[in-house]
């Protein structure tokens, strides 16, 4: 049990073209943007709302589903680091169970230790924790909007 709580699934995603052309501020994105979202796998329904957002014919988005299927074993803090290290900034789902959530809180800790830009998101208004945990310090977080999720992504 112990493990599955340490497992937050990982869900990264490409930002493409259409994105690129969508979120395109004055000075515009100098690349596509690979994001982690990280969740409290109690929020796996929020993970899949902002893909189905994602996926409405307003935005077009295309998502890579690089989601963890199988249990990590002991190697997971490694290959969640170097897949961290290789993104350009983490999206963190908040709610009431992100403070349970050892793998999702690890995550947001090991992207600050890697100097990754990570930006939080409260699932709901109504969901939303009394305090944030430690390792949100120093973290923004903001109500789940696409002018927020844009702001996030035009700034990486």
């Amino acid at each position: 049990m112990w493990l599955e709580r340490l497992i937050t699934t990982a869900f990264v995603w490409q930002v493409g073209d259409a994105v690129y052309n969508f979120f395109r501020t004055e000075r515009g994105m100098a690349k596509n943007n690979r994001v982690m979202v990280s969740f409290a796998i109690e929020d796996k329904t929020y993970r899949d709302f902002l893909v189905g957002q994602a996926k409405n014919n307003k935005s077009s988005f295309e998502f890579v589903d690089m989601s963890v299927k199988q249990p990590w074993d002991e190697k997971w803090k490694t290959n969640c680091r170097t897949r961290i290290k290789g993104c350009d900034g983490v999206i963190a789902l908040v709610s009431k169970n992100t403070a349970k959530a050892e793998g999702a809180l690890w995550e947001v800790k090991c992207a600050k230790e890697e100097k990754v830009p990570v930006r939080g998101f409260y699932c709901t208004p109504d969901n939303r924790p009394a305090s944030l945990p430690s390792e949100f310090d120093g973290v923004r977080v903001v109500s789940w909007s696409w002018d927020n999720i844009a702001s996030f992504i035009n700034s990486l």
